[in-house]
């Protein structure tokens, strides 16, 4: 086994590599990068001033040459590219980025003179207590009601649960966000919820109960509203797991033998049926804390590593998209290892070594 794991920590090299440089090749080939970026502040501060120094016949107050009138010059565009290292080459950029980033230096934001690292610090409790209470409501109401479907299957209440996470699932999160808050964030009907953060303005003059309180008020639409597309999935797969598990000879051996049902069901039934349930839980983990959170904790306002890394693509933070993609690609790659290695310690008879060789 140490063998297959020193293998799969070789191979992620090659494959963070490759993400990272074919993500590189396409964010810089798209238009409006951080210098055209902060040229178009530079062109708009000038134009916004020049028509405040207009009098009010319409004629312009001479106050010398303004930077809208006589244009950006070069040199100072050659500094720029200086700064943000434009003046090399793109491979040599490329090089020297990669090498940065195995030691986890991701330089500093362009345009807000902090450092990646601490401005990722900083929004990761944010993405961290979303993903944690989303990942526990998911599977404390998809897995009893994956069991329970698979011991009722073909019933009413199997068939009406099925539409149902279903219809949960067709919905984007997004969308469900937003009815969330037009029903009871006072949107148009309820008044009930807060509208965006996850704490209160006045939260650090609040009591120990209340701070709970007031955090858990805060995480109810949020939460919800990322949950909602990921019931049908676990659900499902919960039921089918049961189900191809409750038909075999071994099943059919116990209740020959006397065993009592729930004897059954949770003394030889569960165990397997859950393999490939809790070996998928640190998969399900990187989809719920990042991937799903984006576009939750844009609508709500929520300053996590979603909203950082879609502010950074609108300003074209590089130094920010980078380094939270490259840390999100170390992560998946890492969780799936641990996927693996979960299979094998949930069931011993699984020997990936032996499959690979």
């Amino acid at each position: 086994m140490g063998a297959y794991v020193l293998r799969r920590l070789l191979l992620m090299i090659p494959t963070l590599l490759g993400i990272m440089l074919l993500n590189f090749i396409i964010v810089q080939a798209a238009p409006g990068g951080p210098i055209d970026q902060l040229l178009a502040r530079f062109e708009g501060f000038s134009s916004e001033a020049s028509t405040r120094l207009q009098g009010g016949g319409g004629e312009t107050i001479d106050s010398g040459e303004s930077r809208g009138s006589r244009g950006i010059p070069e040199q100072f565009i050659t500094q720029l590219e200086q700064q943000f290292g434009f003046d090399k080459p793109a491979h040599e950029r490329f090089i020297d980025m990669m090498v940065d980033y195995a030691t986890f230096d991701f330089g500093e934001s362009f345009f807000r003179g902090e450092a990646v690292t601490t401005l990722m610090f900083e929004r990761l409790p944010v993405s961290i207590s979303l993903g944690l209470w989303t990942t526990l409501l998911v599977y404390l109401v998809s897995i009893p009601l994956g069991v329970r479907k698979a011991l009722r299957h073909g019933s009413a209440f199997d068939v009406w649960t099925s539409g149902l996470v279903i219809v949960g699932y067709a919905i984007p999160g997004f969308l469900f966000a937003i009815l969330l808050i037009v029903l009871f964030a006072g949107g148009s009907y309820f008044d009930v919820f807060p509208l965006r953060g996850l704490t209160s303005p006045d939260f650090s003059e609040l009591s120990a109960w209340g701070k709970v309180k007031d955090y858990l008020w805060h995480i109810v639409l949020p939460v919800s509203a990322s949950a909602i597309g990921s019931f049908a999935t676990l659900t499902m797969l919960t039921k089918n797991s049961f189900l191809d598990e409750i038909h075999r000879q071994y099943v059919l051996t116990a209740r020959a033998k006397g065993a009592s049902d729930r004897r059954v069901l949770y003394g030889h039934v569960f165990r397997n049926a859950m393999l490939i349930i809790i070996a998928g839980m640190p998969s399900a983990l990187i989809g719920i804390f990042f991937t799903g959170s984006l576009l939750i904790e844009v609508i709500f306002s929520l300053n996590g590593l979603g909203l950082l890394g879609f502010e950074a693509v609108m300003q074209r933070d590089y130094p920010v998209i980078f380094g939270t993609l490259y840390l999100y690609t170390l992560i998946g790659l890492i969780l799936k290892l641990v996927s693996d290695l979960t299979y094998v310690w949930v069931d011993p008879r699984i020997d990936f070594e032996t499959r690979e060789s």
